[in-house]
């Protein structure tokens, strides 16, 4: 392996610190199914975007892909409010729309249907230097933020939009797969911190995030070994983490 090597890495971390945090409070609020739907409203306003600008392929930030992040963000953190009981049906409602949305936007593109495939198993080895540059700005940013305001996150309004920003730029270097692995799995080997109201302890979240990291780039070196799709591996191997938590507690 040469020097390349360094940016699936980078992208890989930047990905687990950026996300862990926004997982435990995915799974504190009980809006697991938010990571598909804001990925796919993600990727739909990419793929329309394409379409009818007639952009070759996704800028390193994806502002189309943001506001369709943040439509979806604010239709979750609404429907959270006034039907709670139903939110996790209704979320997935939103998924199957954005994702009917993309598949009808990657149509009309002649290239749609490889960028499509890439919004969901990204080539991670093939990660490029300004996508995830980006993405590790938007990692030490939202840091800076739970660090200075550890109270940020329990906050409804902070938390979508962190989220939606997060996702957005997450998803075009990681692919929607890995994003929702690594958003879940390491969380889920947080001790049962399922208080949504909990400040932010980067004491806890690091050993998780260093968790996601570790199996990333097992995923990632055994994609590089067997010459398999990065993206498909990593997911894998982070998946494989999740259910690890669980079976630990057996």
């Amino acid at each position: 392996m040469d020097t390349w090597f360094a940016w699936p890495a980078l992208a890989l971390l930047a990905g687990a610190l950026a996300l862990v945090p926004l997982g435990r409070q995915v799974l504190a609020r009980g809006v697991v199914f938010i990571d598909l739907a804001v990925a796919q409203a993600a990727a739909a306003g990419s793929l329309w975007s394409m379409v009818l600008l007639h952009r070759g392929h996704a800028q390193a930030a994806d502002l189309p892909g943001l506001a369709g992040a943040l439509v979806c963000a604010a239709a979750v953190a609404w429907i959270s409010v006034r039907w709670p009981a139903r939110r996790e049906a209704l979320i997935g409602l939103l998924y199957v729309l954005f994702a009917c949305l993309a598949l009808l936007g990657a149509r009309l593109d002649v290239h749609g249907r490889d960028r499509m495939l890439e919004l969901l198993a990204a080539d991670l080895l093939w990660a490029q230097g300004p996508p995830v540059l980006v993405l590790c700005a938007a990692a030490a940013a939202l840091w800076a933020l739970l660090i200075w305001r550890p109270h940020l996150l329990q906050r409804d309004a902070p938390f979508y939009a962190s989220f939606a920003a997060v996702v957005s730029l997450a998803v075009p270097v990681l692919g929607l797969f890995v994003v929702f692995a690594l958003l879940i799995a390491p969380a889920l080997w947080l001790q049962e911190q399922s208080d949504a109201s909990e400040t932010f302890h980067p004491g806890r979240i690091l050993p998780a995030a260093s968790l996601g990291l570790l199996a990333g780039l097992v995923g990632l070196a055994g994609s590089w070994w067997w010459d398999a799709p990065s993206g498909a591996c990593v997911a894998l191997a982070c998946a494989l983490l999740g259910l690890g938590a669980l079976l630990r507690r057996i």
